[in-house]
């Protein structure tokens, strides 16, 4: 039988489980999202990058912070939320400045919080401590160090994510979404919540997530594409299609050891799974466009920081700020739109740390 006819065949063949979940994954992908995509990239001699796109109904007025050592921070989760003191610095990406989505650590941790549309983070229960969803990268990223920290201490599910609604332009949007962090090492771990239990992916393989559905049934949907080794690719703006094109991608381009090549292919495989801006509304009630990318080298601990409406990637090396506990927060200004390139870090300003979003009931 020839390639081709081969091909073919083996697309004629999708099993029932793939044919089951591809439904699922229409069903999810019928309520507005956020539809972001998250890849770790494992190059040679210890390179490690992490690429995520941040897409959204509207502008989310990120800006760029530096948190030092030493902070006391408070869940803003209303009654026993949860308190804690950050062991460690950290430069992170926000989201209308009361949410952290996107950042890395000074022991190359990252994180990376995405929408998850059927997440469920279970009925508000005052015994557990409470922790909003738009803190919930901040407290990986300020108390732990590796991969294998996080899920050790968070695997017991003693803290209970609460969320809210939030205002947009086409309306409320659920706060909900689920996490990846990667270390150093290139070790992952996706975060979900389903029917009000944790769920924890742990290893090396997690290296690719989207959005809905569940990271269980997107690699299902993978497992079919694989065999096709690129023969054929799904080429939508939709959550399983974009997961597949990223896992394909990642899986072979070839591995580098040199930073600057490490990062061009993260970007590169990020750029693949981005919207563009094409309208947005009813007719297109999943697919918000592309508004940034960031890309964490856990290596060198180096964020670098690409918008949409720039034409330049800027970064941050986190050597240069003054992390300690006598560190500041500071903020780098970016919901402005000014032309910024290069090596951004003399531009953090002092700032008043942001607030949290309040989702306590």
């Amino acid at each position: 039988m020839s390639p081709v006819r081969s091909t073919l065949t083996h697309l004629k063949t999708v099993n029932a489980r793939v044919i089951t979940t591809l439904m699922a994954g229409a069903l999810v992908l019928s309520f507005p999202a956020q539809a972001c995509t998250r890849i770790a990239y494992e190059g040679l001699d210890g390179m490690v990058a992490v690429g995520r796109s941040m897409d959204w109904v509207e502008n989310p007025q990120s800006n760029m912070w530096a948190f030092p050592r030493g902070m006391q921070r408070a869940g803003a989760s209303g009654q026993n939320s949860l308190r804690w003191t950050s062991k460690y610095g950290s430069v992170i990406t926000s989201m209308y400045d009361f949410s952290t989505v996107d950042g890395i650590n000074e022991k190359g941790l990252s994180a990376n919080v995405l929408y998850l549309g059927v997440a469920d983070y279970g009925k508000r229960d005052v015994a557990r401590e409470g922790l909003s969803v738009t803190a919930w990268g901040q407290y990986v990223l300020d108390n732990f160090a590796t991969v294998k920290e996080a899920v050790d201490a968070l695997q017991a599910d003693k803290i209970q994510i609460t969320t809210k609604q939030v205002p947009t332009a086409i309306g409320p949007v659920d706060a909900v979404g689920h996490l990846a962090i990667t270390d150093r090492t290139g070790d992952s771990a996706v975060f979900e919540y389903i029917k009000g239990k944790l769920v924890i992916h742990h290893g090396h393989e997690f290296n690719v997530m989207t959005n809905d559905p569940t990271l269980d049934q997107q690699l299902a949907v993978n497992d079919y594409w694989k065999p096709l080794n690129g023969a054929f690719l799904p080429g939508t703006e939709n959550s399983a299609e974009r997961f597949v094109r990223a896992d394909y991608y990642l899986r072979n381009v070839p591995k580098s050891g040199d930073f600057r090549q490490a990062l061009a292919d993260t970007f590169s495989i990020i750029r693949n799974a981005s919207v563009p801006f094409e309208p947005i509304g009813k007719d297109h009630p999943n697919l918000d466009p592309t508004m940034w990318r960031t890309a964490s080298d856990n290596k060198n601990l180096t964020y670098y920081f690409e918008s949409t409406t720039s034409p330049n990637v800027v970064w941050v090396s986190l050597g240069s700020l003054d992390l300690s506990a006598k560190g500041k927060v500071k903020r780098l200004e970016l919901t402005g739109n000014a032309i910024l390139s290069g090596d951004v870090s003399g531009g953090f300003k002092d700032a008043k740390a942001f607030a949290f979003l309040e989702t306590g009931q």
